[in-house]
């Protein structure tokens, strides 16, 4: 695995969200050495970090990275009503929030900064890098969504009817949709720990949280071209959850000059937990390389400009970071 392997402490804390909101923080901390650079990461619809991105906040931490995550409002072990997602840009700003406020911390300030979100969590992390544009270094997305597979959206009609109702009724259970579960995560012991997994929401989606997946998928889509820090995203060749074409769209839409699409064929949603060790090993074998490089290539770049004297217009990063590598099909 790249950077070795070393070990790592999980510590856990609760922050304060607006509205008196308690949200529910964790972090993965690499032992006994200083971070390479910080890693935020964004679960996805449902979801939450401790439990069901325990692999990745493990496997990043003894790779190096300072890894923290945080349970949205409505969602794992922060407050509010389970399911329900009121405002996305409210969700946003939760964890930009926070998400800065690590990056504040004297011990950090002089650390990379990088999001990795996994299905609606890669739409939040565009969405932070669209609030600042200049802040973030980089971000793996893996299996975003940038828009809601075909598969899994419901009628035209339904969704008319439904987002009319929403104004009404917006915490409903009555939004008719596939189990994600079953379409998602190809490993069966996966599918019951989540399943079993008091933390993670199994419901129908609330009528309002589904118009606002929808509302946000859409403007996403509409806006790849504005997508302009390095990237990183990966999807599994056969996932129906979210879209890999939409993938490759941002891969070929996005402004980003230092840009990797990686699809993995027979490969499901669920990349970085439910799939075969195999699978698990080159999934993030290649993140964190990707991690790795640009770690690196930035911090030498940072060194270089803080020298007295360096013209900081002469300053390039080699082409293979500014171009990124080829993608895979």
């Amino acid at each position: 695995m790249a950077g070795g392997i070393g070990s790592a402490r999980y510590e856990e804390e609760f922050t304060t969200g607006s509205q008196g909101v308690r949200l529910f923080t964790c972090r993965w901390l690499p032992e006994k050495r200083d971070p390479k650079s910080l890693v935020f990461l964004c679960h996805g619809y449902g979801m939450e970090c401790s439990i069901s991105m325990r692999v990745t906040g493990t496997r990043l931490a003894k790779a190096g990275f300072a890894v923290y995550g945080i349970d949205y409002r409505g969602h794992g072990k922060s407050t509010g009503l389970q399911g329900y997602i009121p405002s996305f840009d409210e969700l946003v700003n939760d964890c930009s929030k926070y998400f800065t406020s690590v990056c504040e911390m004297m011990v950090n300030r002089n650390k990379m900064r990088f999001l990795l979100g996994e299905s609606m969590g890669g739409a939040v992390a565009l969405m932070l890098h669209r609030k600042k544009p200049s802040f973030w270094h980089g971000a793996v997305l893996v299996a975003p969504m940038c828009k809601i597979a075909e598969e899994m959206k419901p009628h035209p009609l339904v969704i008319k009817t439904l987002t009319k109702l929403s104004s009404v009724i917006p915490k409903w259970k009555i939004v008719p949709s596939k189990d994600i579960t079953e379409s998602a995560f190809k490993n069966p012991d996966w599918r019951d720990e989540i399943r079993s997994n008091p933390f993670c929401y199994k419901g129908k989606p609330r009528l309002q949280t589904a118009k606002e997946l929808l509302m946000i998928s859409i403007d996403i889509e509409k806006n790849l071209h504005q997508v302009s820090l390095p990237f990183l995203v990966i999807h599994g060749g056969d996932d129906t959850v979210t879209d890999p074409t939409v993938s490759q769209a941002l891969y070929d839409t996005a402004e980003s000059k230092d840009k990797t699409f990686k699809l993995y064929p027979g490969m499901w949603h669920a990349l970085t937990s439910a799939e075969s060790q195999q699978n698990l090993h080159l999934v993030f074998s290649d993140i964190l390389a990707w991690l790795d490089e640009r770690s690196m290539k930035i911090s030498s770049v940072s060194e270089m400009e803080s020298k007295p004297g360096h013209d900081k217009q002469r300053v390039k990063l080699p082409k293979s970071v500014r171009t990124g590598a080829p993608k895979m099909r």
